[in-house]
């Protein structure tokens, strides 16, 4: 008798199959078969993440209840969210609904706009920026609308959790299942509660239970800041019937209310509802419906608290008072569907689904000592024990002992946050994701167009999440009608234009106040350079052909209008700033406007650059913009160095009285922008590299990220890790104001306050330090840290051509690639330092490659 050799490869592939095929590991009630994830379906021909230890958990750890907003879990499913703070006698949740915002669709016009720009730019044409400057606030508008908040939910525990065991306490956030967890014992009985936001059943779930018997009692509300009325419903749930405010509350107002609770609802503003449902176990468990009114839990097993709520928001173009959407009805017709689940199945259509996306990438990072080697195996041996570091402790160490594994969760929290904030049907993740305790969080909560959303958005295609990117898609397509209007009232144009800041109406006009900020009209070209990158990364012809290229098509035509002939010969934008950043004009006054300011014109180039490709891909490169385009292209003017050697950031090299300034708008040609390369542009990245040093270290958290990403297109390993641990600060929140950047014990990064932008900045840096790509080049490693990661794994990033890059390396250099290729035949030239290959890839099949970059082993996916 013989014996069967079976292949390692085809022995994996089979046990992987048994494994996500087995009853117990299906997510499905019918127990369909799971799929491998992604970032399962390459693995290195040495084993090389075995040898290094596997993957570590990834979790953010706590050793105390939070103290601050910012020390909270945030948990959400894109829509809902909440901000658990894992008190032991009293336990709070705050909550959000993406929709709750002040105020009504607005007219987004100015008719005396056209009079007051042929002011400003006579007065540029003259050379006289300061009154410009002066003129130009005749250009701005009102401001924006504001995000609200939801609730809370507010659990009271009995007298006997006053005296808790300290050292039994524990908190964690499992970015592994999107689910936060709080343990503690009171005596012998160890209390344990769960929370997720379900996505698929769009519900919040909170599991309360003890170790003994008959254990669990407590009292549950449920409130909000915003005006709302409370009504019991059975024996077992709570109704919760609100409104936002239709006016918002003026800017820099005098005493500003903490809360309107009290106030009465207002007819002309989003109404809201929220259904708090409980259900208990155990024999002995009982329910009271008290007054406020509350529910109160007594002697029961287990808890299950489900949380729905809706809005009446319609749409960006219908008034809340005209709204058919009725929130109660909505809210318990998905509780009514919710409680045809159980837990264990909710549990599990929500890991299905947050998984599905979650799982696709894997990072692994670490030092070369042996020792680190084996600390990493004896974490991975002991993923069930909790971490008894807490969060902030690693943060705190970070300076000091550069944890590799530090970055790897850092990362991957980013990755996590934006599938908890930004999902299909959903609104944009505004300048706090979609979490806010306030009636006025800082800057509105609003999507800003110069640099904060769009970074939002920027690991959605790298860090392989296309599909959390789709509510930006929606809301460029809600600007582009809005900005329609503004386009033609304001500035006598075609196309579409939006500003610098907008909000849930899809505001177009600028916004309130001095031009510096205000005066900005390049806030919708930005956006719509995400709709050709989106297409390079994924080859969705039909996304390109019916959402993008139209889009981009009214943007195009915009520009076309917004650009006048210079006295030079060369087309130039007038009026004209740069993002946030003042100079001093010739006449020594300080000023904001002037014309063709670099971020300008190297977005124009981007735009025009990206219709033109669309059209060869879709075949309509004859259409008239498209030759109106190709016609203007050679007329832009090009970017210029100043005397210095530095980047010039406007039009002439004006003096600079800030020259650390947070932004880095004269950069994105660079990145995110294609027209400033090491390959065809040297000169230029050569005075990048100085624009950078000259500008500094200092700022806040977005610009820190964006930095480490410059430096990184760049292929400068050494200054862009030096971004990534300058961001890898603690800030703490009673004194925030004393930090630029940084990041909160729940790692959240601050500007300060709070924002969210550039924990989607780090994790878009680091991508980028480890893969880029154009359409037609893929260099692997350009600005790897071989001193602080010189041993590491990363499956499952994107690159353009619609590609999947997996890469190993081993003591700083280059281990094994795996290559591959769903849908498309491909390509493209490797690139790893001084070698090149051209690689072609058939769709379906994985190709494996050695450290001299040549292919070893194909395979089938």
């Amino acid at each position: 008798m013989t014996s069967l050799q079976v292949p390692p490869r085809l022995l994996l592939t089979l046990l992987l199959f048994l494994f996500y095929a087995s009853p117990s590991h299906s997510s499905k009630p019918n127990n369909m078969v799971r799929r491998a994830p992604q970032k399962e379906w390459w693995r290195t021909i040495s084993g090389m993440e075995e040898e290094d230890g596997g993957s570590r958990p990834l979790k953010v750890t706590f050793s105390e209840a939070a103290i601050n907003w910012t020390d909270a879990i945030p948990i959400g499913n894109g829509r809902l969210g909440a901000m658990i703070w894992g008190g032991v006698s009293s336990e709070l949740l705050q909550l959000n609904e993406d929709t709750l915002w002040t105020g009504m669709p607005g007219d987004y016009t100015n008719s005396s706009a056209p009079a007051a720009l042929a002011k400003v730019r006579k007065l540029v044409d003259n050379r006289n920026y300061s009154q410009a400057t002066e003129e130009a606030v005749n250009l701005s508008g009102e401001p924006s609308a504001v995000y609200q908040l939801l609730g809370d939910i507010k659990l009271e525990f009995d007298d006997s959790h006053a005296v808790y065991s300290n050292e039994s306490y524990y908190r964690e956030l499992d970015l592994d299942t999107a689910t936060a967890k709080v343990k503690y014992s009171v005596g012998d009985v160890e209390f344990s509660r769960e929370h997720f936001a379900s996505y698929p059943d769009q519900v919040i779930v909170s599991r309360i239970s003890a170790s003994k018997p008959a254990s669990l009692s407590f009292t549950v509300s449920l409130d909000s800041k915003l005006p709302h009325n409370l009504q019991v419903s059975g024996q077992n749930q709570v109704i919760m019937e609100g409104s936002c405010p239709s006016r918002r509350i003026p800017p820099n107002a005098k005493s500003p209310p903490s809360s309107m609770a009290n106030s009465s609802i207002d007819p002309k503003g989003i109404k809201f509802s929220a259904v708090l449902d409980v259900q208990i176990t155990g024999e002995k468990g009982v329910v009271h419906v008290l007054e406020g009114p509350k529910l109160r839990i007594e002697g029961s097993d287990s808890a299950i608290l489900l949380l729905t709520a809706s809005s009446s928001f319609d749409g960006p173009f219908t008034k809340p008072e005209n709204s058919k959407k009725n929130p109660t009805s909505d809210s318990l017709n998905t509780m009514k569907s919710v409680k045809k689940l159980s837990y264990a199945n909710l549990y599990s259509r929500h890991l299905d689904d947050y998984q599905n996306l979650f799982h696709r990438v894997s990072l692994q990072l670490s030092k070369s000592s042996k020792a680190a080697v084996k600390n990493r195996k004896l974490v991975s041996s002991q993923s069930n024990i909790p971490q008894t570091i807490p969060t902030l402790a690693r943060i705190s160490s970070f300076q000091t002992d550069e944890d590799p594994s530090f970055v790897e969760l850092l990362f991957q929290y980013g990755r996590y946050i934006l599938i908890s904030s930004s999902r299909a049907g959903t609104q944009v993740s505004n300048l706090q994701g979609i979490w806010n305790k306030n009636l006025e969080p800082a800057w509105d909560g609003a999507p800003h167009l110069n640099i904060n959303l769009q970074m939002n958005y920027w690991p959605t295609l790298a860090c392989n999440l296309h599909e959390c990117q789709e509510p930006l898609f929606d809301y460029i397509s809600s600007l582009s009608v809005t900005g329609s209007k503004t386009a033609k009232v304001n500035y006598e144009a075609n196309g579409w234009v939006a500003h610098q800041v907008s909000d849930i109406w899809a505001k177009s006009s600028p916004d309130r106040g001095l031009a510096v900020w205000a005066l900005w009209p390049m806030g919708g070209a930005w956006l719509c350079t995400h709709l050709w990158e989106h297409y390079t990364y994924t080859m969705d012809k039909d996304f390109l052909k019916n959402k993008a290229y139209p889009l981009l098509e009214g943007c195009t035509s915009f520009l076309l209008d917004w650009l006048i002939e210079g006295p030079n010969g060369l087309l130039e934008t007038n009026p004209s700033t740069s993002p946030e950043h003042m100079f001093i004009a010739p006449d020594q006054k300080p000023a904001s406007v002037s014309y063709s300011t670099t971020m300008d014109i190297s977005i124009i180039k981007e735009v025009f650059s990206s219709i033109v490709s669309a059209a060869e891909v879709l075949g309509t490169s004859n259409d008239a913009i498209i030759k109106r385009v190709t016609e203007v292209q050679s007329k832009l003017p090009p970017t210029k160095i100043a005397s210095d050697g530095s980047i010039m950031e406007w039009a002439e090299d004006f003096q600079d009285p800030e020259i650390h300034h947070r932004h880095v708008s004269h950069l994105f040609g660079l990145f995110p922008g294609h027209t400033i390369t090491p390959d065809k542009t040297p000169d230029l990245c050569k005075a990048a590299d100085y624009t950078l040093i000259k500008r500094g270290e200092e700022g806040p958290g977005w610009s820190t990220t964006w930095k480490a990403a410059l430096w990184a297109r760049l292929k400068n390993s050494e200054h862009a890790y030096r971004m990534i641990k300058h961001l890898i600060v603690l800030v703490d929140p009673f004194h925030e104001s004393n930090y630029e950047g940084g990041l909160y014990s729940n790692l959240f990064t601050t500007h300060p306050p709070f924002q969210i932008d550039a924990n989607f900045g780090f994790s878009t840096a680091v991508a980028e330090m480890l893969v880029h790509s154009t359409m037609k080049d893929l260099y692997l490693l350009p600005a790897l840290p071989r001193d602080k990661w010189p041993n590491g794994c990363v499956k499952g990033l994107k690159v353009r051509g619609g590609i999947t890059v997996n890469i190993c390396w081993k003591e700083g250099d280059l281990h094994e690639v795996g290559l591959w290729s769903e849908n498309q035949k491909s390509q493209v030239r490797l690139h790893h330092r001084e070698t090149m290959v051209l690689a072609e890839l058939s769709p379906g099949i994985v190709y494996s490659y050695n450290n001299q970059l040549k292919c070893v082993k194909t395979y089938s996916l």
